[in-house]
C-alpha cells in the first residue's frame, strides 16, 4: 500500500512540474523576458521619467537605473539602485536592496501603481523607447 501511495505522489509531482515546463527544461515563465525600460509618471503630472531594470543579481533582485530627473516626481527616488520583485507580483525600488523607497502593485492592465508611499500616486509602465540615462 505504501508503494502505491508513493507512486501516486510521484506521478502528481511529475505532472505538476510538467504543467509549468514544456519538456525542454525551460519553464514557460523563462520564455518571456521582462521588459527592461519603463516610464514613471505621477498622477496628474505630465512629466515622464525613464527607469531601466538591469541585470538580475539574485532571485527577484535586479539592478535599477532611475534618471536623476525622477526626483521631481518623488524626492529620493533617484537614489534607488535595486528592483525587487516579490512572488505576489509587487515591486519595490530601494537604494540598498532591502528598504523600499517606493512599492508598486500590479495595476489593471499593463504596468504597476504605487501604494507606498501613499502620495504621490505613481504609475510604472513598460516601454521600449526611453532610457534611464540623464
Amino acid at each position: 500500500m505504501k508503494t502505491i501511495s508513493a507512486l501516486i505522489s510521484a506521478a502528481a509531482l511529475f505532472g505538476g512540474v510538467e504543467l509549468f515546463h514544456d519538456g525542454s527544461g525551460e519553464s514557460a515563465a523563462d520564455e518571456v523576458a521582462p521588459s527592461s525600460n519603463y516610464r514613471l509618471v505621477a498622477n496628474g503630472d505630465e512629466a515622464v521619467c525613464p527607469v531601466s531594470r538591469g541585470a538580475a543579481i539574485s532571485d527577484g533582485l535586479s539592478l535599477l537605473t532611475v534618471a536623476s530627473t525622477c526626483r521631481r516626481l518623488l524626492p529620493g527616488i533617484e537614489r534607488a539602485r535595486f528592483w525587487r520583485e516579490k512572488q505576489d507580483g509587487t515591486v519595490a525600488f530601494s537604494a540598498n536592496g532591502i528598504d523600499p523607497i517606493v512599492t508598486f502593485a500590479v495595476a489593471d492592465g499593463d504596468g504597476y501603481e504605487s501604494y507606498a508611499p501613499a502620495t504621490p500616486l505613481l504609475s510604472l509602465a513598460a516601454t521600449g523607447d526611453l532610457s534611464a540615462g540623464d
